[in-house]
């Protein structure tokens, strides 16, 4: 199955300690979103992703923030099962297909869904969303681009996010939203739980 259909909102996680990785990815199960992406912003990035990988059922974790083919083969080392690269180069594009694993090519404009599509790439994901032009930049696309599916992320939201679920060519979306610093930080996995619980109703 695709990874843009696995669940309406994939949670882009930053960990900062790797104690939390556990408890969080749990709690975002459980609420209902098992998709779960890693960036690999953090030193403790590729640590919670193998601790994921390994004690939390369910969970399909992958690794975010993919720049080079040292980060595919340190991710996938780790455990990860997909891959989600900010932006694309023809070198990045070419380690992730031989990745043999799932991943989400980053494009921000036209002309890179375009390049894609040429590779036989048309699910991606469309980054910075908001910065990059929203909803109407998405819409647009639709039209010369109709075989392009995307999960935008960057600047979406829990309000926001049922306007771009609702585009056509929008198979799922990304967002930080899900877990917050201050809910991270004092360990209210509960308050995870219900946000992931939130999200995942967002598409019935």
């Amino acid at each position: 199955m695709s990874l843009l259909d696995l669940a309406p909102v994939v949670p882009v996680v930053v960990i900062e300690d790797v104690e939390t990785a556990v408890p969080l990815a749990r709690a975002l199960v459980a609420g209902g979103l098992p998709v779960i992406e890693v960036t690999l912003r953090t030193a403790a990035a590729l640590e919670a992703i193998g601790r994921i990988a390994a004690e939390v059922p369910g969970a399909v974790v992958g690794a975010g923030t993919i720049r080079t083919a040292g980060d595919i083969a340190a991710s996938l080392d780790a455990g990860a099962t997909f891959l989600v690269s900010p932006g694309t180069t023809p070198s990045l594009v070419d380690a992730m297909l031989a990745s043999g694993v799932p991943f989400l090519p980053g494009v921000a404009t036209a002309s890179e869904a375009m390049a894609m599509a040429e590779r036989g790439l048309k699910e991606l994901k469309f980054f910075p969303a908001e910065a990059a032009g929203g909803l109407p930049y998405l819409k647009s696309l639709g039209g010369p681009l109709p075989d392009v599916r995307f999960c935008p992320t960057g600047g979406i939201k829990l309000t926001t996010a049922p306007d771009y679920l609702a585009l056509p060519n929008v198979g799922c979306v990304g967002g930080t939203w899900l877990t917050p610093a201050d809910a991270l930080a004092a360990g209210d996995w509960a308050r995870v739980e219900k946000l992931a619980a939130e999200a995942a109703g967002l598409r019935g």
